[in-house]
């Protein structure tokens, strides 16, 4: 069960050309994040996601698509 600060969000991992990886996700709008393994990519996409989910609580905005989906918990 999550904590009332948390948010269970969907992120999309893939394996870019260069080698390093890349997280998207539909549920929070302008979340990218890039890391040179798939850890530092969860751990930037976690910090990216506290951040936009703090910036879009303040001004109450709507949260808004070789791959995989991962779910991540982030606290907020």
């Amino acid at each position: 069960m999550l904590d009332i600060n948390e948010h269970l969000i969907q992120i999309h991992i893939e394996k870019l050309p260069e080698g390093l990886y890349l997280a998207t996700s539909d549920d929070v709008q302008g979340l990218v994040a890039q890391g040179r393994t798939i850890a530092e990519t969860l751990e930037i996409a976690r910090d990216v996601a506290r951040k936009l989910l703090e910036a879009q609580s303040d001004v109450h905005l709507p949260m808004a698509g070789e791959s995989f989906d991962y779910s991540l918990i982030v606290e907020a």
